[in-house]
Parts: structure tokens; sequence; C-alpha cells
């Protein structure tokens, strides 16, 4: 009796969310159907104005369930004349079923059960298995199609996350579809109707990036040990600062870092509790949520799934092929990779752009390298540092050793400047001369860009022994330079006519550094470099992780995969 009364009450409710959304303006009832043989033709009939009206009432299924893709399913109902797909005669099809286990199982591919309609037709599938009411719940014709039109739409949700991604399309990543056209959907479908082997069908839209399958085959082991309690996620850097205090508070609040007795609105309460934290994780104890306090707030199992998302998200955005050589950067973890035929050819250290100067997402190609370059100040650094610099101190650049050009090349006196007129650049270009000291060290790797960044040695390398390596104004400094150095001539040994003219420019170049000269090089065979942000990769089964250190990740989540 009392489990006749509790599936009494979860079907009331359920069908009364589904159905008739309790008090909504449809008044939709169950449509009984006792013989199974009829039960096919009365779901046909119901489809069609189901969908309809869905379309019509801003993509809501019955008044209740927003639809993803309505305008695809209507498609695909109408070329399948509104009969069901997934289900016949009172009972899913196997490929019904499998497909439902896959939105189950959706986080073994990077993706998230709650985007696919799995509590609503999770609830459907065991009112169908109760054993109570699993008869009245298979003779309602409207459950039958409204989980078809759910499964449906689920589907093709997927196609788009699998091949697609979830984030927005840009010409940077360098992908050229941003849509999938009626007839890949129907064609996949189709596969999968027919092969009814939903994994074939989805892994042949996936990317075939390496690293992509190294970072997915990472994720069970990661499943099998995470711990996925929810705990309020703190966006850093942050530019709104009490929204940034009250997440603040709710984290440390779900961790129990506030003393029993304290107030979470006083600021003297807050600074203990951070402290609390930073003490029980071995950091700086000042009280204060830097980055480093906020990195570790969100180090948690939820967290690192969405991360995992995204970063599976970001290999869709590049290139179905990559070029046989190319430079790949990954930010976040800092290091670079010599890639060629998928195999890793060289890996160095490198430091790149503080958060505040962050180095840029972008594509290009080396063509040139410069031995003791010359480094004209970016703009950026000119407004932010040497222009505050010659106001306190007229003697700012030459203890820099800088040098001021008009646009002719012709040095000017800093004396003769008003450094006080200018507040958002200079008519003169600020250099600094060739030499050890020279921020870009002995070796410069040139490539077109719109951010006046580039590769390049330091007179800093003692940097490369720490962590983390977010230090510099932009650009990316590389420990290994002379390893990559010999990388691009010797692909670019074509140009010459033997081996002895190649060891012929690798000599000069030796003696260019040795003499501490300024020498050009350029590369007939250029070498595509990707500056990329990915804050985990997969290696031998596991993932590791990396610091969101632009804050990136967090900003994306928000953006593109909380449930709004």
């Amino acid at each position: 009796m009392r489990q006749h009364t509790i599936f009494s009450l979860f079907t009331g409710f359920f069908l009364c969310m589904l159905i008739s959304s309790c008090g909504g303006k449809k008044k939709a009832q169950p449509e009984i159907v006792s013989n199974p043989e009829k039960m096919d033709e009365k779901v046909t009939e119901l489809m069609s104005d189901y969908i309809q009206t869905a379309i019509q009432d801003k993509n809501l299924l019955n008044d209740s369930i927003l639809m993803n893709k309505p305008a695809e399913v209507e498609l695909i109902y109408k070329d399948k004349k509104n009969e069901p797909i997934w289900s016949s005669k009172q009972s899913w099809l196997p490929v019904g079923d499998s497909l439902l286990d896959f939105i189950r199982d959706a986080k073994q591919w990077g993706l998230f059960p709650e985007n696919y309609h799995f509590k609503n037709l999770d609830s459907i599938r065991k009112l169908f298995i109760a054993d109570v009411w699993n008869e009245k719940s298979r003779k309602d014709a409207s459950l039958w199609a409204a989980s078809d039109i759910l499964l449906t739409d689920a589907l093709v949700q997927i196609f788009y996350d699998v091949k697609l991604g979830r984030l927005k399309n840009d010409s940077v990543m360098k992908r050229k579809d941003s849509v999938l056209t009626n007839e890949f959907i129907s064609e996949k479908l189709n596969d999968l109707l027919e092969s009814k082997s939903l994994y074939t069908v989805l892994s042949s839209m996936e990317p075939q990036h390496k690293g992509y399958h190294e970072l997915k085959a990472g994720i069970k082991k990661f499943l099998d040990s995470a711990d996925f309690r929810s705990f309020t996620h703190i966006q850093f850097p942050y530019y709104d600062t009490v929204r940034f205090k009250t997440l603040l508070r709710q984290r440390l609040e779900e961790g129990g870092y506030f003393a029993a007795d304290s107030s979470s609105t006083d600021t003297a309460s807050l600074r203990a509790a951070i402290k609390r934290f930073q003490l029980s994780k071995k950091i700086t104890a000042d009280g204060k949520a830097g980055g480093e306090t906020v990195r570790l707030l969100n180090n948690n199992d939820n967290d690192k799934f969405y991360r995992v998302a995204i970063s599976l998200d970001r290999f869709k955005m590049l290139p179905e092929k990559m070029p046989e050589k190319y430079v790949w950067v990954n930010l976040p973890s800092y290091h670079l990779r010599v890639i060629e035929n998928d195999s890793v050819k060289m890996i160095s250290k490198i430091v790149v752009g503080k958060p505040h100067t962050r180095t840029p997402v972008l594509t290009s190609s080396v063509y040139e390298m410069i031995t003791y370059p010359k480094w004209t100040i970016p703009n950026s650094i000119v407004v932010k540092d040497i222009i505050p610099g010659m106001r306190r101190n007229p003697g700012y650049l030459a203890k820099k050793g800088y040098s001021l050009f008009n646009k002719k090349g012709e040095e000017v006196s800093p004396d003769s400047v008003d450094w006080f007129k200018y507040t958002k650049g200079l008519p003169y270009n600020v250099v600094q001369g060739s030499g050890d000291a020279n921020a870009l060290g002995v070796m410069k790797f040139n490539f077109h860009n719109n951010y006046q960044v580039y590769m390049h040695d330091t007179n800093e390398r003692y940097l490369f022994n720490q962590t983390s390596r977010s230090l510099s104004h932009g650009c990316v400094r590389v420990q290994d330079w002379s390893k990559m150095a010999n990388y691009f001539l010797s692909n670019d040994s074509l140009r010459y006519k033997n081996a002895d003219s190649l060891d012929a420019v690798r000599d000069s170049v030796q003696v260019w550094l040795q003499k501490k000269e300024k020498h050009t090089i350029p590369f007939k065979n250029r070498v595509p470099v990707y500056f990329r942000y990915f804050t985990c990769e997969g290696k031998n089964g596991s993932i590791i992780f990396y610091d969101d250190i632009y804050g990136e990740d967090g900003r994306l989540r928000q953006k593109y995969y909380t449930r709004k």
C-alpha cells in the first residue's frame, strides 16, 4: 500500500509537470491506448501537434520542458512522417535504450547529462518499469510521444556538442564550419538507425587530434575517484568587487572556514576565514584572496570536470587536420612543443604574460629569427611604465638602457619631450639596444600578429626555475631557444644546395652570437605556430591539470556551460 502511494504521488507530480504544467495554459490529458498495436498510430497523431505547439510556445514542450533544437527536430519528424523513432508498440527499441544510457554516462565524453533531458527521460523510464504502474504508464501515448521527441532533441544537441563543441567559433581558432546542416544531421541519424551503434556514429564526428583522444582517455580514471559535491565557483580575475566578496563568503562557508560565532558579513571574520583556508593548504596566510587562494578554492572535482569539458571543446575549434610541422604553445602549461607528424621533436619551458599583460591566443607562422635583436617597446608598456617613469625621474630611460627615436629613425633627446603632454602613447619609438642586458636576450623569433608579441630568449633566465611562470609583458620567453633555432634552420634546409651550406649558416649564426652582432635570418619554409589555452591534458591514461592563469575557463564556464 505504501509503495502504491509513493508511485501515485510520483506519477501525479511528473504527469502534472510534463503534460498539463500544473495550471498552465495547456490542459493536455493522458492519452490511453490499451492495444499495443494501436500505440504507434496514436503517437504519430500526437507528434506533430506537440512539436508545433512547442515552437509556438518559446520552444517549451508541453509548457514545461525547454527544447534544444526544435527546428531540427521538426524537420526530422517531417521526414519520418511523424512516426516514433525510438519506440514501438509500448516498448522502447534497443537503440532508444542505448541513447538514454549514453546520456546517463555523457560525462565520459566531456558532456553533461542535464543538457539532454536526462531527468525527464529517466523519470519516464522509471514509470515504464515500475512494478505497480507500468501498465498504466505504458498505455499513455502522450508519454511515448514526449519521450520520443525528447530523445530526438537530445540526440541533435549531442551531434552539435560532439562535432562542434559549445564554444563560439572565431577567426583565431581556424575551424571552418560553425553549424551542422540538416542533411548532415539526417545522414547521421539514419546511420545510427541502420547500424544501431551510437558510439560508432559519434566517434566518426570527434576530432582526430591526438591531444583530444589522450585527454578523453583520462576521463574514466578521473570520474572513478571524483567527488562532485557542488561548491560555489569564484571567477578570478574579477571586475565586480561586491559580487566577488559575496561568492568568496559563500565558498568559505561551504568549506566550514568561518568560526561558529562569527558573522559572514564582518570583514575581520572574512579575513580570518581566508587565513584558516590558507593555513589548511599550507600557503602564505595573509588573509587576502589573491590568485593562488582563489585557485585552490576552485580546485575541486566539479570545477576540474568543467575544465576537461572546455578543453575538449577547444580541440574542436582547431582545423580538422593540423599541419605536418608546427609549434604548439600551451600557455597554462608553461611549455611549448615542436610537433612533426604527431611526434614531439622538442619541448621547452616558457614564460608567458602576466594576468594583466596576458599572452594572446593566436595562429601565425614563424618567418625569421634575429640574433642580438633590439626591442621596440610596445605602446601598452610605454603607457603603463615608460611615461609614468619619465614623469617621476627624467633619468628613467637612461637607467633602463632605452633610447628614443622619431619615425625617421633619428634619435631624440628625452629632455626635449614634454612627458606630461602624452597619456595614450608617444609619437616616438622607445628602443632597447641589443646586448646581454636586452629583455629579448640573444635570439628573437618573429611571426605576424596584431599584438606585438613574439618568442624570444630572455636576460632573466632564472625565471625558468619557477613553477608559475606568468611573468612577462605578453611575449613568450623560450628557455631552449637554441634548439628551436636549430630546428627552424633544419626545416629550411631545402633552400640550401647541400648539407655543407646548412652547416655554413649554422656556423654563421654561432659567430654572430659570439660577436654579439644583430643579423636577420629569413625562413623560406615558415613553421606554423599556435598559441593556445588548455588548462588540462591527458597523459598515460590520467589527466594533468594546470592553473587557469587568466581566468579564461571560469569566464567560458559562466557564459557557455552554466544552465540558465
